[in-house]
């Protein structure tokens, strides 16, 4: 019960020592997690292409 408490503690001390960030910082990291996602989709788009062009063939 103890460690509970103490990870909650945690937690809150966590939030607290948290900022907000303003509209720039918050466009960098949207901008930044789409570039991301769109280099991973991209990845497994040409995995699933290759795989399929190797089922056409073999």
């Amino acid at each position: 019960m103890a460690g509970i408490v103490a990870f909650v503690n945690s937690c809150i001390h966590t939030l607290k020592l948290a900022k907000r960030s303003d509209r720039t910082e918050f466009l960098l990291y949207l901008k930044l997690t789409i570039i991301g996602m769109s280099i991973v989709g991209s990845i497994g788009y040409v995995i699933q292409l290759v795989g399929s062009l190797f089922r056409l063939t073999g």
